[in-house]
């Protein structure tokens, strides 16, 4: 089983790193058709989430895909809000939302690693 889920990790993350890196050819490659416009950023974003899905699912803390998710979609949308392409009614709202959930889990983070390690 364990063998299983690194494999299916590592799929997923070299998926979700193909989908960020060259959105349009996974397009191709998997429905046909290039993405262009709006799904461009969409499927980035997806590919952040399938990224950060392999790394919880890789043996270890699954804090590692949350954070990684958390950082990654909130640098990503704030990109995308400075070059002011595709600024909806939420896209700010949305970077702080994940912005403060990203820096709240990393403080859990590091507060745990500090709770269990032992006194030297």
């Amino acid at each position: 089983m364990n063998k299983l889920l690194i494999f299916a990790a590592v799929a997923e993350a070299a998926t979700g790193t193909a989908l960020m890196v060259v959105p349009s050819l996974v397009g191709q490659l998997l429905l046909g058709v290039d993405l262009a416009g709006v799904a461009i950023p969409v499927a980035r974003i997806a590919g952040i989430g399938l990224f950060s899905l392999g790394l919880a699912c890789w043996p270890g803390p699954a804090l590692a895909g949350m954070l990684s998710y958390g950082g990654l979609v909130t640098f990503y949308l704030l990109y995308l809000g400075i070059r002011s392409e595709w600024v909806g009614p939420l896209l700010w709202p949305a970077v702080a939302l994940h912005g403060v959930l990203t820096l709240l889990l990393a403080h859990a983070h590091f507060k745990s690693r500090s709770t269990h390690r032992s006194p030297g």
